[in-house]
């Protein structure tokens, strides 16, 4: 089971142990990422992998390099409302492969798992990228 502990001694910064090691988040976003960009970079990090096995499991094979921008729309009470991934991958598939390899990922993405259903990532795929 993962565990985290936050600490924050004063402010809106706040320390993260995860096992050995410490992540900063500031709500800010004055000293460290903040907690929306985090989340945003948490969510493309998992997608990664995901990506990786579908592309193994769909018949893309490997990937090769992996580069996603990640942006995030927020709605008027500056809470996200919306997240797009904008995917490269070196690989060259077919346009039904890379949807069935994308597909594949969102099902396998913990953290797509754990986020509500109004913010599933909008994507675009450029395969042949590098």
């Amino acid at each position: 089971m993962p565990e985290v502990t936050t600490t924050s001694e004063a402010g809106y910064s706040a320390e993260n142990e995860v096992r050995d090691f410490s992540v900063t988040i500031d709500a800010t976003g004055e000293d460290a990422p903040d907690t929306l960009e985090t989340l945003l970079a948490a969510y493309g990090s998992c997608y990664v992998p995901a990506l990786r096995v579908g592309g193994e499991q769909r018949g893309a094979g490997d990937l090769g390099k992996i580069e996603i921008d990640v942006s995030g729309d927020l709605n008027d009470d500056d809470k996200l409302d919306a997240v797009a991934f904008d995917i490269k991958w070196e690989a060259e598939t077919d346009d039904e492969t890379a949807q069935d390899v994308i597909d594949r990922a969102f099902e396998l993405c913990k953290v797509h798992d754990a986020v509500k259903e109004s913010l599933h990532a909008e994507t675009t795929v450029e395969t042949g990228a590098f």
